[in-house]
This record gives structure tokens, C-alpha cells and sequence, in this order.
């Protein structure tokens, strides 16, 4: 664990941030054969609700988009948070 120098925000609110990079990111690996995918988890993760949450990444071609699982809503479903930084 360490305290990243980059603050990422959620929902636009900076919010505490920690570099806590996986095992295969340690090793240089990728999530996917790819790099594309739907869940992709980063090395990052943010200090929401009193709980530490991974930061995700959603990325297809050169375009990509960063959240977080949010609340389940009333259908069981988790809404996105986006994180920006």
C-alpha cells in the first residue's frame, strides 16, 4: 500500500487515494490477452463510505472509462461512480 500522489475524484469529490497494484500487475501481465474488457481492475483504489473500493476501468478501442461499484439500487443492480484524476 501506498498513498498515491495523484488525487482522483468521485463523482467529482477528491477523495483519499492508494496505489495497491494486484499480483499481475506486479508482474507486468495483463487482466485480458487483449487490454479490452468491461471490468478491468486498475491498480488504484479510493477511500468511499468509510471502505476502500478498486477502481475499475471500462476500455474498448482508444477510449475508456474509469468508476467505481456504487450502491445497489432498489432492481439489485450497482450503479457506476466515475472517477476522473
Amino acid at each position: 500500500m501506498t498513498e498515491s500522489t495523484r488525487t482522483l475524484c468521485v463523482n467529482g469529490v477528491p477523495t483519499p487515494t492508494e496505489v495497491r497494484p494486484l499480483w499481475w500487475q506486479q508482474k507486468g501481465l495483463n487482466y485480458t490477452a487483449s487490454g479490452y474488457g468491461r471490468r478491468i481492475p486498475t491498480q488504484y483504489v479510493v477511500r468511499v463510505e468509510n471502505r476502500w473500493r478498486r477502481v475499475y476501468c471500462c476500455i474498448y478501442s482508444n477510449a475508456g472509462t474509469c468508476y467505481i461499484d456504487g450502491p445497489k439500487g432498489a432492481d439489485g443492480k450497482r450503479e457506476w461512480l466515475v472517477v476522473t484524476g
